[in-house]
């Protein structure tokens, strides 16, 4: 038996063989397709390009074109080269803030309709969602069951729960006038649910169904942070259902409702799908949202310059509120931690 000396095993090393007298393989170093600046510091913006390239088309550029728009005399004269139309300066926009005239009074009209609108749509679909929350946190046998039921009008097509919706509300054979008036004799006669006034709370009522369980779900999701415990000492203490909920459960949901407050704002304030399927290309006067009103303008009266105008109000409007929003909402966290 033989034994390799301490200094012989370290020049064999050094000569780059094993004890053995087997060589390692020689392995090239990797290369890297990018260069090591790029790979380093650069590698997440490069792997966010194809995310700005689609925002860029499909937001920013029609944004852009849409306020080109808004400053030329744009009607279905020069609709197959609009570049061509005649420079309408700020005209589109005193047309449209001038209350006076038909066309600003019909816009006014159309805001008010949809700031009423968007009041209870948010305010009911936060309140049910709120209230459903709140409610399923407790185990009991078929939580989960109602869980799934109550997701299920988000989980829908928009045109599908909302052509449902249409057939609902139909005046001879819809299901909710042969539940009030047939069934329970609520109402004198059938009620016309899609015109007149009406439409006002037809329209309120099908946007709630669709938005609350996106707000029960978002909720539902925050609840689950707060610590049971938080309960249980409020138990001890003598704190009511009432009390809990006023003191523990809204302050810990404050920062989630701060942003789903707004996200519901933005989509209920800019919703076209409901109030186009429940009604059609012509909605309702007390039905009138500044969305289809906008399109109305547009596409109906072939006047592409004032309707982009009547648009890029509206996107400044939703700009400021937005601002204003956040600016207070941040006063107010920025209070509360001193």
């Amino acid at each position: 038996m033989t034994t390799t000396a301490p200094h012989e095993a370290a020049g064999t090393a050094a000569a780059g063989t094993s004890p053995s007298g087997a060589s390692p393989p020689n392995r090239p170093p990797r290369r890297s397709f990018l260069p090591d600046r790029i790979r380093r510091g650069g590698l997440p913006y490069l792997l966010l390009l194809p995310a700005l390239a689609l925002e860029l088309l499909i937001h920013i550029v029609p944004m852009v074109i849409g306020i080109a728009m808004s400053f030329k005399q744009l009607t279905h004269e020069y609709i197959r080269n609009w570049g061509s139309a005649p420079w309408a300066g700020l005209d589109n926009f005193r047309i449209a803030v001038d209350f006076d005239a038909p066309v600003g009074r019909a816009l006014l009209h159309s805001f008010a309709v949809t700031c009423g609108f968007t009041v209870l749509a948010v305010g009911l679909a936060w309140l049910f969602g709120v209230t459903a929350a709140i409610l399923m946190q407790d185990r009991f046998r078929g939580r989960g069951l109602l869980r799934a039921l109550f997701l299920t009008p988000y989980a829908l097509p928009v045109y599908t729960a909302v052509i449902t919706w249409s057939f609902l509300l139909q005046r001879d054979n819809g299901l909710v006038n042969h539940v009030l008036h047939d069934q329970l004799g609520i109402t004198d006669s059938p009620t016309f649910w899609l015109v007149g006034d009406n439409s006002f709370w037809a329209l309120v009522v099908t946007s709630v169904w669709r938005t609350w369980p996106f707000t029960f779900l978002m909720l539902t999701a925050a609840l689950q942070n707060i610590p049971r415990e938080s309960y249980e000492a409020a138990q001890l203490d003598g704190a009511g259902i009432r009390q809990q909920i006023r003191h523990i459960t809204l302050p810990a949901l404050r920062p989630v409702n701060q942003v789903l407050i707004l996200v519901l704002f933005l989509w209920t304030f800019n919703d076209f799908n409901v109030p186009y399927v429940l009604f059609g290309k012509a909605a309702p006067e007390a039905a009138d949202l500044i969305s289809i009103h906008i399109y109305q303008a547009s596409f109906e009266t072939w006047n592409f310059g004032s309707g982009s105008a009547m648009s890029v109000l509206l996107l400044l409007f939703l700009l400021i509120v937005t601002a204003a929003y956040l600016l207070v909402t941040g006063r107010g966290r920025r209070g509360e931690h001193g």
